[in-house]
C-alpha cells in the first residue's frame, strides 16, 4: 500500500479537464500527469471529461511497477444517469430524482470499478468521495458504501473530496467527527492567500487523525511567477471566477513575502507548499500546473520540476506562518458553500441552510457561523 507523498499531480493541469490557460496536448499531457521517483503520487477524478481524465491517468502510468507510484481516484458526480446542468456540472449520485440511499452502495461500486477500468488498475491506493452534496456528508448508507469498497480491496483507503468552491467548513467538521473512523484523508482548498476557510477544519482532521491534501495551493497560478497584472485571461478560463483586481492584489501580496524568500531561499511556489505542510494534518499539496499564454510563460515542464525540487526540510519558522497568514488574510472575502446561515430559500446541490447540529459542531470547535462563515 502506498500513501499520497509531499506533492502530488492532478488530472485537472494542463488545461485539458479544467481549463486553466492553454491546453496543452496529449503527449505533453501524459508527460505531465506521469509519477516519477520525485512525485509519486497522482490524482484523477471520474467525471474529468465523464472518463477521459481516468484514461490519460492510464496511458501516463504504462509501463510503471504498481508499487511505484499511488493512484488517487474520486467519484461521485453520476455522468452515467444524470444529464449536466450546464456549468454546475452532473448531478451527484445522491440526488433523489437518481435514487433512494438503498442504491447509493451499488453505484459508488460501480463507478469505481469502471473509474478504474478506464485506468486500467485494479485498485485505488485512495478513493474520495468527489464534491459531496448535504447527504453526502451526513449519510451513513453513503460512508457504509465506501467503506465496503475498501473492505472489497477496491481501495486501500477513503476520504472526502469538498468542493470545488471554497466553503463546506461545518458539513467536513461534522462528517468529521460522525465517520471520522472510517475516513483515513480528506481533500481542502488552502493556500496562503486563501487561510480560509480552509483552515478551520484542519484542527479537526488533526483530532480525527485524517490527513489532509490541499489543492490550488498556486492561488490561481499567482505563485508559478508568471501571472501579471494587465494579462488577459482566455474566454472560459476556470479563474474568470474570480473578483476583479485579484491579480493585482495578489501581486502586491506577493512583493510583501519577498524579505521571508531572502531568509529562507525558497521560491515562491516552495512558499506556498511549506506554508501549507506547516500545519496540523496536512501533509500533500497539489498546485495545478499551468501552461500560461504568451511568449514571457513559463513551460509547464519547468513548473513541474520546480515542484519535484520542493525542499524535504521545513524552513518556515511559527512566526513565518503567522506572518504569511496576515499578508493573505482573506476572511470574509466570498460567499461559502454548503451549509451557511446567510442561504435563503431551497436546498441546492452545493449550499443549504445551517442546521442545529451543524451549528454546534461549529461551536465545539470555537466555530460562530455568523461571524466565522459569512462573506463581510
Amino acid at each position: 500500500m502506498s500513501e499520497p507523498g509531499r506533492a502530488a499531480l492532478g488530472a485537472w493541469s494542463g488545461g485539458r479537464f479544467l481549463r486553466f490557460g492553454e491546453t496543452i496536448d496529449e503527449e505533453r499531457l501524459e508527460a505531465l500527469l506521469r509519477p516519477d521517483a520525485e512525485i509519486g503520487t497522482v490524482l484523477t477524478a471520474d467525471t474529468y471529461g465523464q472518463g477521459e481524465a481516468d484514461r490519460v491517468i492510464g496511458r501516463a502510468l504504462a509501463g510503471l511497477r504498481r508499487e511505484s507510484y499511488c493512484l488517487v481516484g474520486a467519484v461521485g458526480h453520476d455522468f452515467y444517469e444524470g444529464e449536466r446542468d450546464g456549468p454546475r456540472g452532473f448531478p451527484r449520485f445522491t440526488d433523489p430524482r437518481l435514487r433512494g440511499e438503498a442504491g447509493y452502495a451499488d453505484y459508488l461500486r460501480m463507478a469505481t470499478e469502471r473509474s478504474l477500468e478506464r485506468i486500467g488498475a485494479e485498485r485505488f491506493d485512495l478513493l474520495l468521495l468527489h464534491n459531496p452534496d448535504r447527504t453526502g456528508y451526513s449519510s451513513e448508507a453513503v460512508w457504509d458504501g465506501m467503506a465496503a469498497l475498501r473492505e472489497d480491496g477496491l481501495a486501500d483507503r477513503i476520504g472526502v473530496a469538498p468542493g470545488p468552491a471554497n466553503g463546506f467548513t461545518l458539513d467536513l467538521i461534522a462528517c468529521l467527527e460522525r465517520f471520522g473512523e472510517r475516513i483515513d484523508w480528506a481533500m481542502v482548498i488552502l493556500n496562503p492567500f486563501e487561510p480560509w476557510p480552509g483552515e478551520l477544519c484542519l484542527d479537526a482532521a488533526a483530532r480525527q487523525e485524517v490527513k489532509v491534501i490541499t489543492r490550488v495551493v498556486d492561488y490561481g497560478g499567482l505563485f508559478w511567477g508568471d501571472v501579471e497584472p494587465g494579462v488577459e485571461l482566455a474566454q472560459g478560463d476556470h479563474r474568470a471566477f474570480r473578483p476583479d483586481g485579484w491579480i493585482e492584489e495578489g501581486v502586491e501580496k506577493l512583493r510583501r513575502l519577498d524579505p521571508i524568500h531572502e531568509r529562507t531561499g525558497l521560491s515562491t511556489m516552495h512558499l506556498a507548499c511549506q506554508w501549507n505542510l506547516a500545519h496540523p494534518a496536512v501533509e500533500c499539496v497539489v498546485p495545478t500546473l499551468i501552461q500560461e499564454a504568451g511568449p514571457a510563460a513559463r513551460p509547464i515542464e519547468e513548473k513541474r520540476a520546480e515542484l519535484a525540487a520542493l525542499p524535504a526540510e521545513q524552513r518556515l519558522s511559527a512566526s513565518d506562518v503567522a506572518e504569511i497568514r496576515a499578508i493573505g488574510d482573506n476572511t470574509g472575502c466570498m460567499a461559502l458553500k454548503g451549509a451557511n446561515p446567510a442561504h435563503e430559500g431551497e436546498e441546492r446541490p452545493d449550499r443549504w441552510a445551517l442546521s442545529p447540529e451543524l451549528a454546534a459542531a461549529g461551536e465545539r470547535w470555537g466555530i460562530d457561523p455568523d461571524r466565522d462563515l459569512i462573506a463581510s
